[in-house]
């Protein structure tokens, strides 16, 4: 029988403990799974609902932080420190697993060892709001090359995953090291790419794996100076990767090449937007272009540069009202149609 250790750091968020811990040890049959709550000096009395929990079920084990040390050394305590399972999870104390999720993943990796981890399709709920339907069935496995996978994350320039979906070999884990301190905001993804970069790519088709709780204040949909910072952040996860997975990346200068023309290209575009929706007052416009320069010196030779200026020449006054006039705007408005449709399906 395969073991799973799953780790749920856990920082003011005491009462969604009960539904996390049942998701993973209720509702995953004909698995050895150990969990290992980790409370980072919560304020409040999420130290004793994660005691409370241990006392019913000798399967829970429970640190608490005297000090606040932060989500990445949290995380790392529980996926470098303590995991000792063939397979191991991290899963934010707010999200949940669907049923069969990790029995699933374990199927997957126990039947491809040159996978490192495997994922599928999380299922984003509003906080507050009913868990949608989840599908717990799947209709296959794929295992996708590692550097083809990685190879796709560069050309795409961001991510498939959302994190409580995945389930990691705890061998690789260890060999790959844990998440970087440097990137708070894209330590994810850039895990994902360093792991796809030393192994293969599980991927659960047909069934959905976890539940991911969407709050209601998202910096990257709320904050217009959070979306600059969401590129600055993947920019240093891609180059992080180019760095520290350099013996394994014979293409490396080609994957540079590919990622940072495709993120000068979103700033572009999302400085093309401000123009669009008559939102340059508020959207760093300059830092935008700024960004995309850096990361593209020759960025005036790409078309959505060319695209602005000529929405600069049209003026962010009249460029709402002409939008429907200007055909690189409504190529805009369905390539976000797309890039919903596609995120709707989520996965690989």
């Amino acid at each position: 029988m395969s073991s799973v250790s799953v780790v749920i750091p856990c920082y003011k968020y005491g009462h969604f403990l009960a539904d996390c811990v049942s998701s993973v040890l209720d509702e995953q049959e004909d698995l050895d799974v150990r969990v290992l709550i980790i409370d980072d000096a919560s304020p409040d009395d999420s130290a004793e609902a994660a005691r409370k929990l241990a006392a019913s079920d000798p399967r829970i084990e429970v640190r608490v932080h005297e000090r606040n040390k932060g989500h990445i050394a949290t995380y790392n305590e529980g996926l470098l420190e303590w995991a000792d399972g063939d397979y191991v999870a991290l899963l934010s104390a707010d999200d949940r697993l669907v049923p069969g999720a990790l029995v699933r993943a374990a199927a997957l990796l126990d039947a491809h060892p040159e996978a490192g981890f495997a994922y599928g399709r999380p299922l984003r709920f509003q906080h507050g709001g009913p868990l949608p339907k989840a599908r717990t069935s799947g209709t296959g496995q794929t295992v996708y090359p590692g550097r083809w996978w990685l190879d796709r994350r560069f050309r795409e320039g961001t991510g498939c995953i959302t994190s409580p979906e995945v389930v990691v070999r705890t061998s690789l884990q260890r060999k790959v090291g844990g998440y970087d301190p440097g990137l708070p905001h894209a330590g994810d993804i850039e895990m994902w790419m360093r792991l796809a970069a030393h192994a293969d790519v599980g991927y659960i088709r047909g069934a959905d794996q976890a539940y991911y709780r969407v709050h209601g204040n998202n910096m990257s949909t709320t904050d217009f100076g959070g979306q600059l910072d969401d590129l600055r952040q993947r920019r240093a996860a891609y180059e992080s990767v180019l760095a520290k997975c350099a013996g394994q990346l014979t293409d490396a200068h080609r994957l540079s090449e590919v990622v940072h023309t495709r993120l000068a290209r979103f700033a572009l575009r999302r400085a093309c937007r401000a123009y669009d929706r008559g939102r340059t007052d508020v959207v760093p416009v300059d830092e935008l272009v700024a960004f995309a320069r850096e990361c593209l010196p020759t960025v005036a030779a790409l078309p959505e540069y060319r695209w602005l200026r000529l929405r600069q020449r049209v003026g962010a006054k009249a460029m709402p009202y002409l939008q429907p006039l200007v055909l690189s705007a409504v190529a805009e408005r369905g390539r976000e149609w797309l890039w919903w449709q596609s995120w709707k399906r989520r996965g690989i």
